[in-house]
């Protein structure tokens, strides 16, 4: 309506005014509703090429879109292992902070587990120390024996000396039987210090080696016992959280509830453009926006980034070729925007339904290029008719409460 009324100042109006004023002529005698179109039909031709292309220039070089909305993460509330709530901490839409205990799972397992996996070091521990009495044990017995062998290698010395003197003094057998006496005693004495080694080895290795296993198994017992206790991992309101104690939580088919952390939604819009305006959207483009939680305002916004693939494209592989007359429906560009001003969006509620309207700006070619004279006329009125589009915009946000709250039984 407002390009009709623009397109009709330089087309309309002004044929009527000559045909009344300069040729005299009266509405109601020769300007009838037959005559109009026969004495304005030029001016009503020219006024719908006009309008067409005055609509086209607005909305390909200034897009606007419906399909905007400022969208919220939510944060599902899991535990890492499956197991039947004992103990509840919080209720629903309560705000909870970063670390705040939710909810306590059944530890009963995780808690014999623990206690297993400690008692199992304290008996790791007892067999150090009876590894290092075991030692002092050995050390003595290794001192007795080459007691034992440092006697009887004495023994078969002398006998040797007096055989040496006399040779008849002292039996061969006698000798002999010393003799492997002496072996017997070595052997003993390598054994005594094989097991003293046997011992020093098992204190000094195996043992601290259980020990660390035991001590392993006791922290993963004290992580699966922590994990038996949900907390919040960030700031926010707790919705859907209906548990009550002895419900059964799997955290791969029924999670306990929704965590929605306090600033998401409030710092961007989405917004989805007809692909006709890929070439126009740019970063640094200036926007405005209406929302519908936040009515009879207008948002200046700032396009932040544009997303450079369309969704409605996607495929994931499958068994089946894809059949491209399937894909009926006709994608949109996202372009996300951010608030122009500090706390811009803080008054829209995350998940608000908007109306956006993106504006080119030809102000650095006009100022920074060398341009043909049509081109920057054509820049100009470009950028002059943005205008229009932001009245419409303004327009808009007036009409949406009674469009939403009247027409449509919003209400």
């Amino acid at each position: 309506m407002l390009e009709l009324i623009f397109c009709s100042l330089f087309t309309i109006v002004p044929d009527f005014l000559y045909r009344y004023y300069r040729q005299g002529k009266r509405i109601g005698r020769e300007i009838t509703i037959y005559s109009v179109w026969y004495e304005l039909r030029w001016g009503l031709t020219g006024c719908v090429i006009l309008t067409v292309l005055l609509i086209t220039v607005i909305f390909y070089n200034h897009p606007s879109t419906s399909n905007a909305v400022s969208f919220f993460r939510t944060v599902p509330i899991l535990p890492e292992t499956p197991g039947r709530v004992a103990e509840i901490y919080v209720n629903l839409t309560d705000e909870v902070k970063e670390g705040q205990k939710l909810f306590r799972l059944d530890s009963s397992k995780q808690e014999a587990a623990l206690v297993t996996s400690q008692k199992r070091i304290a008996e790791i521990e007892a067999a150090m120390i009876a590894a290092k009495s075991d030692i002092v044990a050995a050390e003595g017995q290794i001192e007795q024996a080459r007691s034992a062998l440092q006697q009887a290698i004495d023994e078969l010395q002398t006998k040797q000396e007096l055989v040496a003197r006399n040779a008849g003094i002292v039996a061969e057998r006698e000798i002999e039987k010393l003799t492997v006496a002496v072996e017997g005693k070595k052997g003993n004495l390598k054994a005594v210090e094989a097991a003293k080694e046997a011992t020093e080895i098992r204190l000094n290795t195996q043992l601290p080696a259980q020990k660390a296993s035991a001590e392993a198994e006791r922290e993963q017992a004290q992580v699966d016992l922590d994990k038996t206790t949900i907390y919040a991992g960030t700031d926010g309101t707790i919705e859907q959280f209906v548990l009550k104690v002895g419900d059964f939580v799997n955290p791969f088919m029924r999670p306990a509830g929704i965590l929605i952390p306090a600033s998401t939604g409030r710092r961007r819009l989405h917004a989805g453009f007809g692909q006709i305006e890929a070439q126009i959207m740019q970063v640094g483009m200036v926007a405005e926006a209406t929302c519908i939680s936040k009515p009879l305002a207008i948002i200046p916004l700032v396009v932040t980034d544009v997303q450079d693939y369309i969704a409605a494209g996607q495929f994931r592989a499958s068994e089946q070729l894809i059949d491209l007359k399937q894909v009926t429906q006709q994608g949109t560009i996202t372009v996300f925007l951010e608030p122009l001003f500090n706390n811009g969006l803080d008054d829209v509620t995350p998940g608000s339904s908007c109306i956006v309207n993106a504006y080119s700006n030809n102000h650095s070619r006009l100022a920074n290029e060398d341009l043909g004279f049509l081109t920057r006329v054509y820049l100009h009125i470009v950028d002059t008719v943005a205008l229009v589009h932001a009245l419409i915009l303004r327009a808009q946000a007036l009409l949406l409460p009674i469009r939403t709250l009247v027409f449509s039984g919003g209400h």
